[in-house]
């Protein structure tokens, strides 16, 4: 059920029993109530950017045992960006995002946000990319039991 009122054009939204669901807002209506409504719901300040976790990667540094050299080049296919030195680029094309003792480093693409992962095995290392994605996939969101 809806009902209208077109003195400043809007719809409010009912359920089956009579509860209100929402409101359609025209271009009047919305011009009228934005600033109040936009101050009452403002969005959450964005998350802080999480330090890059250098430690991690000088310590995977540190105890490198594969059959080749540290290994400081990133690319992105994406964008086209690309280093032979992540890590001293100035500026830099991309961050770490992470890293561990497996061998698998993780880089962002700081020009079109793709995500570049690089898992380093004994004798090869074999590089991933994903294009960016504002929203996680089913695969990255929790899930209840």
């Amino acid at each position: 059920m809806s009902q209208t009122h077109d003195i400043l054009s809007f719809q409010e939204i009912f359920d089956a029993q009579g509860q209100p669901l929402g409101a359609i807002l025209g271009p009047e209506a919305w011009a009228s109530v934005r600033e109040i409504v936009l101050q009452h719901f403002s969005l959450p300040e964005a998350e802080p950017e999480k330090p890059e976790p250098l430690e991690d990667w000088r310590s995977l540094v540190l105890h490198w045992d594969f059959r080749y050299p540290v290994d400081l080049d990133v690319s992105c296919p994406f964008c086209g960006s690309d280093t032979a030195d992540w890590e001293h680029d100035s500026p830099r094309k991309f961050m770490l995002t992470a890293a561990n003792m497996g061998g698998l480093v993780s880089f962002r693409c700081l020009s079109c946000q793709a995500r570049i992962i690089k898992r380093h095995f004994y004798d090869a290392i074999k590089v991933e990319a994903l294009p960016y994605s504002p929203e996680k996939g089913l695969r990255n969101k929790g899930r209840a039991s």
